[in-house]
């Protein structure tokens, strides 16, 4: 049995085994399989605002969170002059 399986390996022509099948121009036609397609979200699609709009949306934006913050610490400023200016007591 284990020389049966050797005379079959012997007996293929291993050089023709890697060439194409066809007529031996070298021309084979690959297989290629679909390319992933690709899901675009829909929003991809929307209109968008122009750079100097957007600059004024967004800086306004960020120009009224800086302003609400400086209004937070003036008011914690009165708070703690109010107080006597003791924000904490670590003796009691």
């Amino acid at each position: 049995m284990g020389s049966e399986e050797k005379d079959a390996s012997k007996a293929l022509n291993w050089k023709s085994i890697g060439e194409p099948a066809g007529g031996g121009d070298g021309a084979a036609v690959k297989k290629r399989l679909p390319k992933k397609i690709r899901q675009i979200p829909d929003y991809y699609f929307l209109p968008r605002k122009s750079l100097p709009s957007a600059i004024f949306f967004y800086g306004s934006w960020i120009a009224a969170g800086i302003g609400a913050g400086m209004l937070t610490e003036i008011w914690i400023n009165k708070k703690v002059k109010e107080d006597g200016g003791v924000i904490w007591e670590f003796d009691k």
